[in-house]
């Protein structure tokens, strides 16, 4: 089996690089060729994978965070390639969420590699947003508003892993604002005022249990909508973001939709998995079972 692995050495604040000698030796543990290929700055790994020629791999793999992966998933979509391979997660970065999805979490190298050598894809959803002429593709998640706001602070402090997120929360409460949002949603429209909105593929992000329901091959994305809410209530509320149980909160509104198009009155910034590019107004559409992943 041959591979091109699409390595990024400055995820989890660089502690990806002292990992490579140990990814080597599982991978040629588990009889796979690697053609590594290092990141060296953010969007090099869109390049890597979209200048690749899919005729000399049976996969590429995205070694990194959700960032790498989006990275490797939007090079995936603008390769010219006649064949199509799999894609298959390394999960080394400081948020691995789709990772999850797959029931791999951090650390677990040994298994993700395994999975690969059984080589058995199956195809899951993807999530296509177009802003203004440009479309780009995500696994994972794409929000606004406070959401995006946390990434940004979450962004400063990679440093201290996962938790860099919780720091965010934190931070961006102190200066919680509402916004009006229009959502057109399989030709229904709402309007609300509101603090966030994720449109996910997948349950998780970063390690909150955003969308519990969410299925990554069922067709559909998943909005989870916080409207006004107090400071107070949302730094007592937010444990329940890790469990699920938010969904429940009077403040929260869920459902799932195959296209949507979002608008606000000023542009607010887009967060497709983890990464900070894009306002609104945006359009999304889920592109039902359109990749294969190797998975368990």
């Amino acid at each position: 089996m041959n591979v091109m692995l699409v390595y990024n050495p400055h995820a989890a604040n660089r502690r990806a690089a002292k990992l490579l000698p140990a990814v080597k030796a599982l991978f040629a543990k588990h009889k796979i060729d690697i053609d590594l290929r290092l990141t060296a700055s953010p969007g090099h790994a869109v390049d890597i994978v979209r200048e690749a020629s899919f005729d000399d791999y049976q996969g590429v793999i995205a070694a990194g965070g959700d960032g790498t992966l989006f990275e490797a998933v939007n090079g995936y979509y603008r390769n010219t390639s006649s064949r199509r391979i799999p894609l298959g997660v390394l999960p080394i970065g400081t948020g691995n969420a789709f990772a999850r999805d797959l029931d791999l979490d951090s650390g677990r190298l040994e298994e993700a590699v395994a999975i690969i050598a059984r080589s058995r894809p199956r195809r899951v959803d993807v999530g296509r947003f177009t802003n203004g002429a440009e479309s780009y593709y995500y696994l994972n998640i794409l929000g606004l508003g406070f959401v995006a706001d946390v990434t940004a602070s979450a962004a400063r402090l990679k440093a201290f892993g996962n938790i860099a997120y919780t720091f965010g929360v934190f931070a961006r409460t102190l200066r919680l604002k509402s916004y009006s949002l229009r959502i057109e949603a399989d030709g229904h429209l709402l309007e609300r005022e509101n603090i966030f909105a994720e449109i996910s593929n997948t349950r998780y992000t970063s390690n909150f249990l955003m969308a519990p329901g969410a299925k990554i091959d069922d067709g559909l994305l998943d909005v989870t909508l916080l409207g006004k809410i107090s400071r107070r209530g949302l730094i007592t509320s937010f444990p329940k973001i890790f469990t699920g149980e938010h969904i429940h909160l009077k403040e929260v509104e869920t459902f799932q939709a195959r296209h949507l198009r979002l608008s606000t009155p000023e542009p607010r910034l887009l967060t497709p998995d983890g990464e900070l590019f894009g306002t609104t107004p945006v359009e999304v559409e889920c592109l039902r079972r359109d990749i294969e992943v190797f998975w368990k």
